[in-house]
C-alpha cells in the first residue's frame, strides 16, 4: 500500500483519502483509488495555460520553495484575509436576516450514529429494502434461505440513483426507479470467502444488480411512501436483454458469438447514478464494469489489450468472479464482451415488457449521471442536451445535443432523442491564479462524433472512425484535448438557471508521482474533499464559463471556500457525489466517503445572493453508509441509503451496523422517506 505523500498538513492525520472503507472499494470499483489512473494521456491541464502565480490565500511565501498549490489540508490559517470575492453568478438572492425557504431547518451535526438521523422536526420511514418483493409472487426476503430466482423478484442490493415518475391517470402512484449499483459478497452471505464464490451466490449477485421499477402510493396522512407489488413493477438484471443504439451497434466492435449482429447485450450492471426525462423514462449511467470481468492479462490482441488498460481492466480488480460461470465476463474467451456496457441506458417504466436500450451515442465511458436540459427559448427551443461524468480521477466532463427536438405528447418521437446528435468533451482554462477563493474561467466544448437523423455518423477525431469513437470515447476525448478533472460525478442542470452544477468527489493522485498538478477547477493536490464546479453553458453551443460554488472540506482550513459566505456558520461537507434541486431552487448535495470524521449526509446549499455559499447538513446516514440518490420535493426527501455497515473489519459474521431493523439483523441498503413532522413544506 502506497502511504500518501503529506505535501501539507495540520495535525498529522492522512492527507489524500477520503473515508470510504476499502472493501467498498473492492466490491464498487475494483480498488480503483488504490490502482494507477488510467488516463496517461499528456492532456494539456490548464496550470500549464493559466499564470501560475497564486494568490496570498494560497502560497506559502518564503517557506518550502515555489510551491504551485495547497494540498489536501492546508498550513495557512492564518494567512491573508477571510472575505473572498466569491466568484458569485448571482440571479435573484437579496439581502436576507436568515436562510433562505427551503432551508430553514436545524441543521444536523456531524455525528457516527448507526442511523438516519434527520432535522429536528422530522419523520422518517423506509420505503423498500433490500429483498423485499417487487414482483408478484415473489418471497419475502430470508436472508439464510437467498436463492437467484427470489433475487429476481426481489428489490436489489445497493440502491444509488432514485426517480419518482406520476403513472398517468393514477393520481397518487408514482414510478419509484432505482439503480442496483453492486453488490458487496461479504455482506450478502455468511461464511463468504473473497473472489471464491459459489455458483449459487454469483448468481443471486447477478440478480441483484440491475434496475427496479416500483409503483409506490403517497400516504394522505403523511410523507411516506408505500409499495404497491403489482404488475407494473419490473425487475431489470445482470441477465435482461437490452437493444444497443447508435454507432457503435452492429459493428464488429461489439459482436460476440452469442450476438453475432452486435445489438442485443445480457444486462445492465455497475448502475451508478441517473436522470429523468421530460418523455418519462430513465436514464442510468454504466459506472465500474470493469471489476466484473476475469482475465484482461490474457487477452493477446496488442491493441483489443491497450483498450482495456485505458478502461481500467485488470485481473485483481474482479471481486465478483462471473467469469466462472459465464463465459461473456471472461475476457480470454469474450473480448467484445467488454465493450457492450459502459453506456447510458434507457429504462420505460410504462412499459413492463419493453426492451430496454443502451445508447452508444452518449459515448462509453464509466458514466457516473446522465441528467437532461430542454432549451427553452430561441432557434434552439425544444433542444435536448444530456450532461454526464466520467467517474475516475483525470477524467472528462460530456455532454450530448440532440439534433432531434422534444414534441411534448409524442412518446415515440422523443424515444429516439438520444439517437441523434453531436457528443462534445469539455476543457476548461482560467487566466487566474490557481487559488480556492477566486477561481473562474471560461471553457470549450470539443466534438467527438456526430450522429445524423439517418443513423449515419461522422467522427470528429483524426484516426478514429465514429464506432471507435463510440466504443473507445475516453480515447477520443484524450484525443480531443479535455481537462484532467477530480473524479467528476453527477453534473446536472439548473431546472430555472440553466447553470449546470458538476459534482468533483476528490482525487488522491493529484500532484502526485508526476501526476497533473493544481489547476484552477480543481485547486489541491492529493485532494480528499472534492469541489462544486458550476458552469455557465450555450447549451447547444461549444462554449462555456465556469466558477467554483463550493471547495469543500473543514471550514476552518483555508483550503476550502464556501461561495463567499462565512465559513463559520456552515456545515463541513466532504466528498460530494449527487446533486439535486428543491422546488426553491436550492441545490442539494449527497456525499460519499467523507473525509471529515463524520457519516455522510445530505446538504442544501444557497447558490445566489448574500447567503450563497451557505451550507447547511439536512440528514445524516448510517455508519459504513453512502448517502445516494436524493430528490427534493415540496413535502418530501427521498435518499437511497447505500452499503450500510461497509466496513473493513467486518462482513455478514461480524455486523458493523443494523440498520434499518435493529436488534442483531442484517445491515440491508434501503430507500427512506423524509418528511415534516404533523405536514408542511421541506425546510419552510
Amino acid at each position: 500500500m502506497r502511504i500518501p505523500l503529506q505535501l501539507f498538513t495540520v495535525g498529522g492525520g492522512e492527507v489524500g483519502r477520503s473515508a470510504r472503507s476499502r472493501v467498498t472499494c473492492r466490491y464498487k470499483c475494483g480498488e480503483a483509488c488504490w490502482h494507477e489512473p488510467g488516463n496517461t494521456s499528456d492532456n494539456e491541464y490548464f496550470r500549464d495555460v493559466a499564470r501560475t502565480a497564486l494568490s496570498r490565500r494560497t502560497v506559502l511565501r518564503g517557506t518550502v520553495g515555489a510551491v504551485v498549490a495547497v494540498g489536501a489540508t492546508s498550513v495557512l490559517a492564518a494567512c491573508g484575509d477571510d472575505s473572498g470575492s466569491g466568484g458569485s453568478t448571482a440571479t435573484s438572492g437579496t439581502a436576507s436576516d436568515g436562510p433562505y425557504e427551503g432551508m430553514r431547518f436545524d441543521i444536523v451535526k456531524p455525528n457516527t450514529e448507526d442511523a438516519l438521523v434527520t432535522a429536528k422536526g422530522y419523520d422518517q420511514k423506509v420505503v423498500i429494502r433490500w429483498g423485499d418483493p417487487v414482483i408478484p409472487g415473489a418471497p419475502e426476503f430470508d436472508f439464510d434461505k437467498q436463492t437467484p430466482e427470489a433475487q429476481a423478484g426481489q428489490f436489489g442490493f445497493n440502491n444509488d440513483f432514485a426517480g419518482l415518475i406520476p403513472i398517468a391517470d393514477e393520481p397518487g402512484h408514482s414510478y419509484l426507479v432505482v439503480n442496483q449499483e453492486y453488490t458487496t459478497e461479504e455482506f450478502m452471505f455468511h461464511n463468504y470467502v473473497e473472489k471464491k464464490p459459489t455458483e449459487q451466490q454469483a448468481r443471486i449477485a447477478m440478480a441483484a444488480h440491475g434496475i427496479t421499477v416500483l409503483e409506490v402510493q403517497e400516504s394522505d396522512k403523511d410523507g411516506s411512501l408505500t409499495p404497491v407489488v403489482g404488475p407494473r413493477n419490473r425487475r431489470i438484471t445482470a441477465s435482461t436483454p437490452f437493444r444497443l443504439t447508435g454507432p457503435a451497434a452492429r459493428t464488429d466492435l461489439v459482436k460476440t458469438a452469442d450476438d453475432p449482429t452486435g445489438t442485443t447485450i445480457l444486462g445492465t450492471i455497475a448502475n451508478c447514478s441517473g436522470g429523468i426525462t421530460p418523455w418519462g423514462t430513465m436514464l442510468s449511467g454504466e459506472e465500474n464494469y470493469n471489476n466484473y470481468f476475469s482475465n484482461a492479462s490474457k487477452v493477446t490482441d496488442k491493441t483489443a489489450a491497450k483498450h482495456l488498460e485505458r478502461y481500467g481492466f485488470e485481473d485483481d480488480s474482479d471481486y465478483h468472479q462471473w467469469g466462472q460461470f459465464e463465459p461473456r465476463f471472461d475476457l480470454e474467451k469474450t473480448p467484445n464482451e467488454a465493450n457492450r456496457f459502459g453506456y447510458v441506458v434507457e429504462v420505460d417504466p410504462a412499459d413492463p415488457k419493453s426492451t430496454p436500450l443502451k445508447h452508444s451515442a452518449l459515448g462509453r465511458l464509466k458514466h457516473e449521471a446522465a441528467t437532461v436540459h430542454v432549451v427553452k427559448d430561441g432557434p434552439a427551443a425544444g433542444t435536448v442536451v444530456v450532461y454526464t461524468g466520467d467517474d475516475e480521477r483525470f477524467e472528462y466532463i460530456y455532454k450530448f445535443v440532440s439534433t432531434r427536438k422534444i414534441k411534448e405528447g409524442d412518446k415515440r418521437h422523443n424515444m429516439g432523442i438520444l439517437n441523434e446528435g453531436t457528443l462534445y468533451v469539455a476543457s476548461f482554462s482560467s487566466d487566474k491564479p490557481v487559488t480556492v477563493d477566486d477561481a473562474a474561467g471560461s471553457g470549450k466544448w470539443h466534438k467527438l462524433m456526430t450522429v445524423a437523423p439517418d443513423g449515419t455518423a461522422t467522427s470528429h477525431i483524426q484516426g478514429m472512425t465514429a464506432a471507435e469513437v463510440a466504443v473507445f470515447t475516453r480515447e477520443a476525448a484524450d484525443k480531443a484535448g479535455a481537462t484532467k478533472m477530480d473524479r467528476p460525478e453527477d453534473i446536472e442542470p439548473h431546472p430555472v438557471t440553466g447553470k449546470v452544477y458538476a459534482a468533483l468527489t476528490n482525487n488522491s493522485k493529484r500532484g502526485v508521482d508526476g501526476k497533473p498538478g493544481a489547476d484552477a477547477a480543481n485547486p489541491r493536490n492529493e485532494n480528499k474533499n472534492g469541489q462544486i464546479l458550476e458552469i455557465t453553458d450555450d447549451h447547444v453551443g461549444e462554449s462555456l464559463t465556469w466558477d467554483l460554488l463550493l471547495v469543500c472540506g473543514d471550514p476552518a482550513e483555508a483550503d476550502t471556500y464556501y461561495g463567499g459566505f462565512d465559513k463559520t456558520k456552515v456545515s463541513p461537507i466532504s466528498c460530494p457525489d449527487n446533486v439535486a434541486f428543491d422546488p426553491h431552487g436550492n441545490l442539494w448535495i449527497s456525499t460519499d466517503g467523507n473525509a471529515l470524521e463524520s457519516n455522510d449526509g445530505l446538504f442544501a446549499v444557497a447558490l445566489d445572493g448574500d447567503r450563497r455559499g451557505e451550507t447547511k447538513q439536512f440528514l445524516t446516514v448510517p455508519r459504513g453508509a453512502e448517502t445516494c440518490g436524493p430528490i427534493i420535493e415540496d413535502k418530501r426527501v427521498i435518499v437511497c441509503v447505500q452499503h450500510p455497515g461497509e466496513d473493513d473489519d467486518h462482513s455478514a459474521d461480524n455486523p458493523f451496523s443494523h440498520w434499518p431493523d435493529g436488534g442483531n439483523s442484517q445491515p440491508r441498503p434501503s430507500v427512506v422517506a423524509v418528511w415534516r413532522s404533523g405536514g408542511g413544506e421541506i425546510g419552510v
